[in-house]
């Protein structure tokens, strides 16, 4: 008998159950080859996904994260000072704070918060209720936002802010907090803490704890907004005298710090990966003595009060090195608040230019000699006060004079006398000695402002300008020029160029630079300096 026969032995006939069967298994391979082709896709995308992050998007997605958990902030330097010659502070920076609110923190409760404050950073309560009043704008994607940031008070000194901070921890909303819910004590101590805060980079405030003495020397600065790596800042920038000229000295380094922050936002003072100390600025000590300053400012203030004249300036130099010890100029300003007049601000030493007058007879005496065109005692016929020259009639503005002995012309200051010794020297020499003394150009002070004056070349003189000159006209100077031309026949002949500036410290107080005294040129000799030394000592 034959054995019976299986599905799995032998092919089917029709439709059978086998058939059946291997078509359930085709199914579920498919199924299967599905599965695994949607497990590999999935695979692949999330393997593509790594490598987009962990790979293509690494740094930019690192710059993000590093956004969310850290924070970089600048560390201001301190500004330097500026001394006088003995030590004495003219100019010093404090550190202080700017008060802003975040009127989104404070609910209804301007008014208290506004009588908190008020009072301690000096504002009026009124205008303070208005500016921590919320307001309701539109951001860039057009979302109705309320403004988080209002400046209250600039330059609020740092004990000042210590008193408001504390007051508003101190602020109490209710009889009993613990009893409020718990979104209610959330939002109290949000206020408290946020609600009138300071900005976390210190400002620095310049002061000038003698008010006006020496205000043109010093000059003043003024608070500029700067951009530093996108956020908006506050820095001091000297916008003349001494703080414009040594700026990039006085103004140092800065630091800064990059750092962790916790959910609040404050420091996570253990994760500090960089901490990068401020280097402060120089400090600049000048040639100025504060006594003598404060004797020449004096003087200059009772002139004025009793002539009343537009300005008045005054100047005391060291001849042998030119080192100024006092330089002042009425009307004058408080660089402190420094103001809108700018002719009060104006340094008319250095800025402005006058006709010299008799004080320029020096130049051609003091050449005439040196050229031994004239001796100290050669006669001069002054014309009794009256002189026809080129069509010109010239004039002694102190009567008339008869014959004079060079020194005597400068002792009398003969206008006269000096056009005819200016005759006698000619014109090439007198322009040479104008160029020598140093009219003309600039004489090469640390102040910024100085101007030239105006010294016409020999072919634009008239021809009665070899007698005007020497008389002081048809030439214009400033004040220090006129100085150093005097200074340089009290220092033996030799003009020498002013300076201001003592040396550079640091904020140890160790000198990192200091000046020395530098001569332009002789002049005339020594001679000649001391016969003209005798004639000014007779003049009345």
């Amino acid at each position: 008998m034959p054995p019976p026969v299986t599905p799995s032995d032998e092919e089917p006939i029709g439709t059978g159950g086998w058939q059946v069967l291997t078509m359930a298994k085709r199914l579920q391979y498919r199924r299967l080859l599905v599965l695994v082709l949607l497990l590999g896709a999935a695979f692949a995308g999330l393997g593509y996904r790594l490598v987009d992050l962990q790979v293509l998007r690494h740094e930019e997605l690192l710059g993000k994260a590093q956004n969310n958990t850290q924070i970089e902030f600048p560390r201001e330097p301190r500004r330097g000072d500026i001394r006088d010659a003995s030590g004495n502070l003219l100019a010093t920076s404090v550190f202080v704070k700017t008060v802003c609110g975040n009127p989104s923190l404070l609910g209804s409760n301007q008014v208290k918060v506004a009588r908190t404050v008020a009072t301690l950073l000096q504002l009026n309560e009124t205008e303070l209720i208005q500016r921590l009043t919320p307001r309701i704008t539109q951001n860039t994607n057009g979302l109705p936002v309320t403004n988080r940031y209002v400046v209250l008070k600039r330059n609020v000194p740092l004990e000042t802010w210590a008193q408001v901070d504390a007051a508003m921890k101190q602020l109490r909303f209710a009889p009993d907090e613990k009893k409020l819910s718990r979104a209610e004590r959330r939002f109290y101590t949000d206020l408290r803490n946020g609600g009138i805060f300071a900005d976390a980079t210190d400002e620095q405030m310049r002061v000038y704890p003698n008010e006006e003495l020496a205000a043109h020397v010093l000059g003043y600065v003024a608070a500029c907004d700067v951009t530093l790596e996108g956020k908006a800042m506050r820095e001091l920038k000297g916008m003349d005298g001494i703080e414009k000229a040594f700026n990039s000295r006085l103004v140092g380094t800065r630091g800064w710090r990059v750092t962790e922050k916790e959910k609040g936002g404050g420091e996570v003072v253990t994760m500090r990966t960089q901490d990068v100390e401020p280097r402060d600025g120089l400090s600049v000590v000048l040639t100025i003595d504060s006594v003598l300053q404060h004797i020449v400012e004096s003087a200059l203030a009772e002139a004025f009060e009793k002539h009343s004249p537009i300005s008045v300036t005054g100047i005391m130099m060291r001849p042998k090195t030119g080192e100024i010890l006092a330089m002042a100029t009425l009307p004058n300003f408080n660089p402190n608040n420094p103001g809108n007049n700018e002719a009060a601000r104006r340094n008319r030493v250095i800025a402005d230019i006058v006709e010299p007058g008799s004080t320029f007879k020096i130049v051609a005496v003091s050449g005439a000699l040196n050229e031994h065109v004239v001796t100290p005692r050669d006669i001069i016929d002054c014309e009794n006060g009256s002189f026809e020259f080129a069509g010109r009639r010239l004039h002694d503005a102190h009567g008339g004079h008869g014959l004079l002995t060079v020194e005597n012309v400068i002792a009398k200051s003969s206008n006269i006398g000096a056009a005819k010794i200016g005759i006698r020297m000619g014109q090439d020499h007198l322009s040479d000695y104008m160029r020598d003394y140093g009219f003309g150009v600039s004489t090469g002070i640390q102040l910024p402002g100085e101007v030239r004056g105006i010294v016409h070349p020999v072919s634009k003189w008239s021809k009665v300008s070899i007698a005007q000159i020497p008389m002081g006209h048809g030439i214009a100077v400033t004040r220090l020029q006129m100085l150093m031309a005097m200074g340089a026949i009290a220092n033996k002949g030799v003009l020498m160029r002013p300076t201001i500036v003592n040396r550079f410290e640091d904020r140890h107080g160790l000198v990192v630079a200091r000046g020395t005294p530098q001569q332009i040129r002789r002049v005339i000799t020594e001679d000649t300096a001391r016969q003209m030394v005798e004639a000014l000592k007779k003049v009345a």
